[in-house]
């Protein structure tokens, strides 16, 4: 499996024994151990300690869109590390979403770092040398002259360090297995950002004529790649190893094979309704559920059958608020109560 664990430990980890939450790591922590880390992880902590920094920050941000998108579900993306590690520490549908998310954060971080000009081995997408594709038509833009411009995002930059970072191999003696799943889904997330590359435009002209327009290939916003990434793990492929330990074969018959974009995993989930420290479950007891829904989030699924209890909790939050000139904004503090249904 490729070796995670050290760069996935949170600052206070001393011995990287077990995977840490990347949710509270520290970026220096990552390189502390770099003899345990693989060969291009270590290049890089040593020949370029400001992309650590970015990797760290797309670790981060993987994690909280990972938190969001399962956010309703019995396993919520915890960031718990002693139940977050043991996760990793599968092969299961909701390991593949969090090495998917990570990889494509990773990839999201460092290319939005280029773009800002905060990296000094990176900066806007090269375009000379790319084709001119038609790019999105608007109203009034018929026979519109138009040309690249603008600060392109380098995104084959960020998809490259993204790759030299989070797919070190694994060390002899690893599940190969393992590793292939693991390598299958990162690329899957950092396709989930390459792949979905979007045109802007803007027009130039006297009078807001649109004589000239100066367009450029700007990312997916995160959430859309968060999104994408959910409908896969909905539709993740069950796989087992080939006998010749280098394939992957799906479960089940007349399957096709699962593309570069699909999420793919070997073991089947627990069902994270009762906590459970070696599966990596907090269970649902306590959860906040929704009484009338029908979904995940509905208090009959995401309390596993065991009822909930009605609860009135006082909030404080702003109210009254007003602008003075210039520029404050005051607000008063007002109580409001709130029922809730917690899982029993």
């Amino acid at each position: 499996r490729p070796q995670l664990g050290c760069w996935f430990c949170s600052a206070n980890c001393h011995s990287c024994r077990a995977v840490g939450s990347p949710l509270v790591m520290d970026p220096n922590s990552i390189c502390r151990k770099t003899k345990r880390l693989a060969g291009k992880q270590a290049e890089l902590c040593q020949l370029e300690p400001e992309i650590v920094q970015e990797v760290a920050k797309g670790t981060k941000l993987g994690v909280r869109e990972c938190q969001y998108q399962f956010r309703f579900r019995r396993w919520n993306c915890t960031s718990h590390s002693k139940y977050f590690g043991k996760i990793l520490q599968q092969d299961i549908r909701e390991t593949a979403f969090v090495y998917a998310i990570t990889a494509a954060g990773v990839s999201h971080a460092i290319t939005q770092a280029c773009s800002m000009g905060e990296l000094l081995q990176c900066g806007c997408e090269l375009t000379r040398s790319r084709a001119p594709p038609s790019p999105t038509a608007g109203p009034g833009t018929e026979g519109t002259a138009w040309e690249w411009g603008g600060c392109g995002d380098d995104v084959q930059f960020g998809y490259e360090k993204s790759q030299q970072f989070m797919d070190a191999k694994s060390k002899k003696g690893k599940n190969d297995i393992r590793a292939l799943i693991d390598l299958h889904n990162n690329e899957a997330g950092r396709l989930a950002v390459r792949s979905y590359m979007r045109t802007e435009c803007k027009c130039h002209g006297l009078s807001g004529s649109c004589t000239l327009r100066t367009c450029w290939r700007k990312m997916p916003h995160f959430r859309e790649v968060g999104d994408r990434l959910l409908e896969r793990f909905n539709g993740a492929f069950k796989v087992m190893g080939g006998n010749d330990g280098k394939t992957l074969i799906p479960v089940g018959d007349n399957i096709k094979p699962p593309d570069k974009q699909d999420l793919i995993y070997s073991a089947d989930s627990p069902d994270f309704c009762s906590a459970n420290r070696k599966t990596g479950s907090l269970g649902t007891r306590g959860r906040v559920c929704n009484s009338t829904a029908m979904d995940t989030s509905g208090c009959d699924l995401l309390c596993c059958g065991r009822g909930h209890r009605d609860e009135t909790v006082v909030l404080e939050e702003n109210c009254l608020c007003r602008f003075h000139w210039c520029c404050v904004v005051q607000c008063r503090k007002c109580s409001v109560r709130q029922e809730l249904s917690l899982c029993i």
